[in-house]
């Protein structure tokens, strides 16, 4: 399977998770109903895991492994408590935009950490997604 079908059922399900959350989270506090989301992630992708027989890899794992994988929980819980937040007193059509700037700012990282490489059209598409986010959000 190449790498686009799973990209774009990512942003499938990352639209319904902001209608769906939006919808439940009137009248609760935006930390519970983050609690609640990843208690039903947990299980979920715990038998997921179960089921396909990685479960017992976990021992082999690296230390740097666990550490990066640690932090990128932490980093995960923080952008789920956040968005949770923004839209529990935001707009769909605002913060969406806004959380969607992650795909920006993983570029830059990208090209910091990794040194890959973007062509100015890159560049370039990159700028017009930021004023695209600017117009929708601010005009």
């Amino acid at each position: 399977m190449s790498w686009l079908l799973p990209a774009i059922l990512s942003a499938l399900f990352a639209s319904l998770v902001t209608i769906l959350a939006k919808i439940g989270i009137k009248g609760v506090d935006s930390n519970l109903a983050t609690l609640i989301r990843t208690l039903v992630i947990l299980p979920f992708i715990f038998f997921i895991v179960l089921a396909q027989g990685h479960l017992k890899e976990i021992g082999s794992l690296s230390k740097t492994t666990l550490i990066f994988l640690v932090l990128s929980g932490l980093a995960t819980g923080l952008s789920w408590l956040f968005y949770f937040r923004a839209l529990q007193i935001g707009d769909v059509h605002k913060v969406v935009p806004i959380d969607k700037l992650s795909f920006v700012f993983s570029i830059l990282l990208g090209v910091l950490v990794f040194h890959e490489k973007i062509s100015a059209y890159g560049i370039f598409g990159i700028a017009l997604l930021v004023l695209g986010t600017l117009l929708v959000v601010f005009v």
